[in-house]
């Protein structure tokens, strides 16, 4: 039995059944004249606009209930977990309903990732970019005219380096956290994986929507958990203090790099990239 297993591990499903998808081209013009291509920027838009609004109130609305000094009670509201469960369902949620549309990004973070692999092009990667920022921006808009009169009085949600914690620590946390969440990413939505275990159902939003609930956990008490440069660049526009611009780079160099890590480490290292570009284990049916 486990010599059967074995034969079709390395015949089967190797050899037969799956074929790495195309790289995707770096620059594809047709794209700009698809309906499908403005549908996705535009689902991309959507989907980062209810990201920042539902995570956004929730923690100005964590903040005002554990508010002493406003008669609120120091155990109210939701707590450090509870803001992470907004943060990691949204996603789980919003990555659900797009992901047959656009991918379901909803971070310039993970879509730099995906370009780095050679998932998108540099047309889609581009102006997902700017629909996710566009997004978060209007999204924290919405929530400053909702809860204005709590909005600037509880930071806006904006992310800032938390006292105590060096700059260093900050962009570490920041590398790290968006690894764990990018490497989820390539791993959940791996096409040889779901060739080679297809008998194993995997709802790629739900680890992706954990990942974010984990490393929120983690990275709160830090910097408040960017991980999403499209996040921190919408609640610092809208809030638009002198706090939240400080160390504003931290959330979008900290993201990059733990994306570049997480693809290099994805398509080089675990899935033999560039042994397979050298044709250095062309001979070995089981790469």
């Amino acid at each position: 039995m486990a010599k059967d297993v074995e034969v079709a591990e390395r015949g089967s499903y190797s050899a037969k059944d799956y074929h790495d998808p195309p790289p995707a081209p770096l620059i594809d013009a047709e794209e700009l004249g698809k309906w499908s291509f403005y549908r996705a920027l535009i689902a991309e838009f959507i989907a980062t606009l209810l990201f920042l609004y539902i995570t956004v109130l929730t923690v100005i609305g964590y903040k005002s209930q554990s508010d002493t000094k406003a008669g609120g009670d120091v155990c109210g509201g939701v707590g450090i977990l509870g803001i992470a469960w907004a943060f990691g369902g949204m996603i789980f949620i919003l990555v659900y309903c797009t992901a047959g549309i656009s991918g379901g990004h909803i971070n310039p973070a993970v879509t730099f990732g995906l370009f780095l692999a050679r998932k998108v092009s540099l047309i889609r990667a581009i102006l997902y970019m700017v629909a996710q920022c566009l997004g978060a921006i209007c999204g924290v808009g919405l929530v400053k005219a909702f809860q204005k009169a709590y909005y600037s009085r509880y930071g806006g949600g904006a992310n800032t380096l938390s006292d105590g914690y060096s700059t260093g620590t900050g962009l570490g946390a920041e590398i790290i956290g968006t690894f764990v969440l990018v490497y989820t990413v390539f791993s959940a939505t791996d096409p040889k994986r779901s060739a080679r275990d297809s008998h194993v159902p995997v709802l790629a939003p739900l680890p992706i929507g954990f990942a974010v609930f984990m490393v929120h956990l983690a990275t709160i008490p830090v910097t408040g958990t960017g991980i999403n440069p499209a996040r921190s660049l919408g609640a610092a526009v809208i809030f638009n203090q002198q706090k939240a611009w400080d160390d504003h780079w931290i959330f979008w160099v900290g993201p990059f790099i733990g994306a570049a890590i997480a693809a290099f480490y994805h398509q080089f290292i675990l899935r033999a990239g560039a042994a397979k570009a050298l044709g250095s284990f062309r001979s070995n049916p089981s790469v």
